[in-house]
């Protein structure tokens, strides 16, 4: 075959390649055998022209767009592999020339991945992270479980912030109601924010049975854009007040929100052995982000194609609506839901595009300098985990992903962790407008270092 490959700019060119005599007859043979079948011509019955009758009466041109789209995947792929090229996005191919009886010429305008010069991708230093669970941390965790598993109890007295009302409420603007402003025996936490701001804070210091003319103004920014910046008079009718009673931090809450612990001792044991692992967990991730980034920043990259941006925000729409279908919610529903478009969640996705396109050439080209693979058992894994985390057969996941596709994933992978394992962290600076507080002796002894 002959290819020649000319660089038209740093992402771009063009190729150039022949598709041979003997492979154009085999695509005209085909093209034949598909059109035949529907083919009617005087004297002959209906799909059994001979070629030569064809070519008689239509010509053998008339085969030359069927033929050239049955050879031309098989012919591109085999010039990019002899020019040594790794096109992204989908080329613009023309005929140069489809001369009868000779070989047919093509020139492909194509983008090409950029090239990729590494920096340093060991040894990369990070901020330090602090995995250490304080006794703070174990109360707060606690704090926070008493208050989920709190009781509401009616309260003869005036509301306070963290109580609980349960009202009537009839919303006006300029004296007439509104779509949404009205409702009847409404559970109410003061606040929480639920509701317009203002509005939780006028019934504090009230107690049941009082009225109360709620007077707020809807945020500019509100969703109901006809309620927008409008001033709206609530009349409010207070009917309970509750607070909450926490349950007393002994054995049995401890049984009661863990069964399976028997103290409260076990319960704080556990929650610090949780904390820990979730702060281990955090740190990993800040790690390797932290890690990944040094490395792309180190690395020169010619400029990104704009194939390639498009390709990464195709694969994240894909990724995302995929997710939500998973969940049981259709796109269609999605957007109506959320009141959004497909365009405005790609120009969302866009923005960090160019970004995840960077990091995964650099990714790549660390596995190609560290040659790392993957294994048959690695494979195997890869293919099992897959079906386990979107619960699918493992059959029907090896169905739709190739080799390639699991071994490139794996290698990536790997390229993480070697960048990952391999950084230093290192104690963050402190500035001049800000010092690290120490920690105290009794903060470290109660620490678990």
């Amino acid at each position: 075959m002959s290819v020649k490959w000319e660089k038209t700019g740093k992402t771009s060119g063009e190729l150039t390649f022949e598709i041979s005599q003997e492979e154009v007859k085999k695509g005209l043979d085909q093209a034949f055998k598909r059109v035949k079948k529907n083919l009617r011509v005087p004297g002959f019955r209906k799909g059994h022209v001979s070629r030569v009758v064809f070519d008689q009466f239509y010509g053998e041109e008339a085969l030359y767009e069927d033929a050239l789209n049955i050879v031309l995947p098989e012919a591109y792929t085999a010039a990019v592999k002899e020019a040594g090229i790794d096109p992204v996005g989908q080329p613009q191919i023309t005929p140069v020339s489809m001369d009868k009886n000779k070989p047919w010429v093509m020139k492909a305008t194509v983008s090409v991945k950029p090239e990729v010069k590494l920096g340093d991708y060991k040894g990369i230093e990070v901020p330090k992270q602090n995995t250490r669970v304080l006794v703070k941390d174990v109360d707060a965790e606690l704090n926070k479980r008493r208050e989920q598993n709190a009781e509401l109890v009616l309260k003869d007295g005036k509301a306070a912030k963290g109580d609980t009302v349960t009202i009537d409420y009839t919303g006006t603007i300029d004296g007439k109601p509104f779509d949404g402003g009205s409702a009847q025996n409404y559970s109410l936490e003061l606040g929480s924010g639920t509701f317009i701001p203002g509005f939780e804070d006028q019934l504090i210091g009230h107690k049941a049975g009082d009225d109360v003319d709620v007077v707020v103004t809807f945020p500019e920014d509100y969703g109901a854009k006809d309620l927008a910046g409008k001033e709206a008079h609530f009349a409010t009718k207070i009917h309970e007040v509750k607070s909450k009673e926490l349950p007393k931090l002994d054995d049995e809450f401890a049984k009661d929100v863990d069964d399976s612990v028997e103290s409260l001792d076990e319960l704080k044991d556990k929650i610090k052995k949780d904390l820990k692992k979730h702060k281990e967990d955090d740190a990993k991730d800040a790690i390797q982000d932290a890690a990944i980034k040094g490395a792309v920043e180190n690395a020169t990259i010619d400029e990104v194609p704009q194939a390639m941006i498009d390709e990464d925000v195709q694969n994240q729409l894909n990724q995302y609506l995929g997710n939500m279908q998973r969940q049981g919610i259709d796109p269609q529903t999605y957007f109506k839901l959320t009141g959004t478009t497909e365009a405005q969640l790609r120009e969302q996705l866009a923005k960090g595009a160019a970004e995840r396109v960077k990091t995964n050439l650099v990714l790549e080209a660390i596995v190609a300098k560290e040659k790392l693979d993957a294994t048959a058992d690695e494979i195997k894994q890869e293919i099992k985990d897959l079906a386990h985390d979107y619960n699918m057969d493992e059959k029907v996941v090896r169905r739709s992903l190739s080799d390639d596709m699991l071994k490139h994933d794996i290698a990536i992978r790997k390229a993480i962790d070697l960048v990952a394992d391999k950084a230093k962290q290192v104690a963050k600076k402190a500035t001049k407008k800000s010092t690290a507080k120490k920690s105290t002796k009794e903060d470290d002894k109660k620490a678990d270092k």
